[in-house]
């Protein structure tokens, strides 16, 4: 090879090195780009709804400015909260059912909560015809925002609010198919069309009615914890069906004692009758016989220390038990005890996963988006979260807990029916005196699920109210109301 040639080749290396940081910068600064632009779809596709209805976006304002707030309507045409025009022109939000929808819908002034949080973006647009919102912007009037029509039921609401009466607690109820909220009852509640006075009258006391106990109230399970427990032990013993104990009211496991409610003997119980009959000391007897590490990771698949697929303000619920826990933890944790901790609306999803055949749907509140005509804008659509459980394994605790309703702990509640009713009572101690929350949590026309209803009470012991009996009134409603 010629000098000439070797001198042009090595040139060209020479280049080639020395493009090679020009390149970098180029291809850095074109993925940054394409990043931006990619967050900025993402943004405007689905997060920027949620930027705007941060209460403390001052964007809001403009909208307000240009757009009369539209109204939130139940799912059966019922207005819950409307934009009213005094006199004098001033605008305020008005409830028209006062407390009964209070945690649910929220309200819209110092800060915000609930629907009117949720959906401030779409109460804030208009989707009035051009021709309307050109000759208001004419006349510089406001164009009418969109009505979010809700997933609530009114008379679901009206019966789980009245039937929860003094009662502090919460009522849920879900289509376990859909994950539609129909009910979102909290006490003690508040009138939103006074939250001024409610949050000035607050702020020096302990009061907690702000406090929306379905999404943010967190409480021990009790036996309506059972149901996961029983769950591990199937999926850890394919021979469960050939399980007995003999229960004496009472008995100690790794040093920790366990009774039965008020001391009762069950004698020799199956898993079927355990769970029917909710005897704590089978359970903890269970218990004894789990892999701690397989509890947890079960108690998580069902999103026990994870984030919700909610939109609206929760708290996570707590499973402490882990594979390095003391073996005297368990007891307490397999009757849904100990440092378990569960909201409402999650005990509302779990048990809508089991009616679901193992299938957990995202909870949400907002069906669709109209104008103020009545033109449909927007619907919602129900979202699969994902396959929690098999079927089959679905299938095994609807069976389970038909014998809670039939003959066991709920059937003074429910044996008379004319739906069927699968489901898990739960008593819940809450401090050393032994007082404690009543629960219970099921679903309706089990062979094809209609409603999943969730209701705990506090502080049942000392009130005598039952979750029970009022998750009774709940379904009767469903039933003889809301389906005919």
């Amino acid at each position: 090879m010629n000098s000439g040639a070797s001198d042009g080749i090595l040139d060209k290396r020479a280049n080639e090195k020395k493009n090679v940081p020009v390149l970098v910068i180029t291809y850095f600064v074109v993925l940054i780009f394409i990043c931006m632009f990619a967050y900025i779809i993402v943004f405007i596709v689905r997060d920027s709804r949620t930027f705007i209805a941060n209460s403390y976006n001052d964007r809001q304002n403009l909208y307000a400015e240009k757009v009369k707030k539209g109204s939130i309507i139940s799912s059966d045409g019922n207005v819950l909260a409307e934009t009213i025009t005094d006199d004098d022109g001033n605008e305020y939000r008005n409830y028209p059912y006062a407390n009964m929808f209070a945690h649910a819908v929220g309200y819209d002034s110092n800060g915000q909560a609930g629907l009117e949080m949720n959906s401030a973006y779409y109460l804030l647009a208009s989707n009035q015809n051009i021709i309307t919102k050109t000759y208001n912007k004419l006349k510089d009037e406001k164009s009418i925002g969109n009505n979010v029509i809700s997933t609530l039921n009114y008379t679901l609401q009206s019966t789980a609010y009245d039937a929860l009466g003094y009662n502090d607690g919460a009522v849920v109820v879900m289509e376990p198919s859909t994950g539609k909220i129909l009910t979102m009852v909290s006490k003690p509640d508040f009138d939103p069309n006074y939250i001024d006075d409610v949050i000035e009258e607050t702020q020096d006391t302990d009061s907690s009615c702000l406090l929306n106990r379905a999404t943010q109230g967190l409480y021990p399970p009790g036996s309506t914890f059972k149901v996961l427990t029983a769950l591990e032990y199937i999926n850890e013993n394919p021979n469960y069906k050939k399980y007995s104990y003999v229960c004496e009211g009472e008995d100690i496991f790794d040093g920790v004692q366990i009774h039965c409610s008020d001391y009762a003997v069950h004698d020799t119980v199956d898993l079927a009758d355990s769970l029917a009959r909710s005897c704590n000391t089978s359970f903890a007897n269970i218990g004894m016989k789990l892999n701690k590490q397989s509890y947890r990771d079960l108690c998580e698949k069902f999103l026990f220390n994870k984030d919700l697929p909610y939109d609206g303000y929760y708290r996570k619920s707590e499973f402490k038990l882990s594979a390095s826990s003391d073996d005297s933890e368990i007891p307490q944790t397999a009757i849904g005890q100990g440092d378990t901790l569960i909201t409402p609306l999650h005990s509302a999803m779990i048990m809508s996963t089991i009616a679901n055949g193992g299938v957990m749907m995202s909870p949400y509140m907002i069906d669709s988006i109209e104008n103020t005509d009545g033109d449909l804008v927007k619907t919602f659509k129900p979202s699969t979260y994902g396959k929690i459980i098999s079927s089959s394994d679905a299938k095994i605790l609807k069976d389970l807990m038909l014998g809670v309703t039939s003959y066991g702990t709920a059937s003074d509640a429910f044996a008379d029916a004319s739906y069927t009713i699968a489901g898990k009572t739960g008593t819940a101690e809450f401090n050393d005196n032994m007082d404690s929350h009543s629960w219970f949590v099921g679903f309706s026309n089990v062979d094809d699920p209609d409603i999943v209803v969730c209701v705990i009470v506090e502080n049942a012991s000392n009130t005598g109210a039952s979750a029970k009996y009022i998750a009774r009134q709940i379904f009767d409603a469903y039933y003889y109301s809301v389906k005919n």
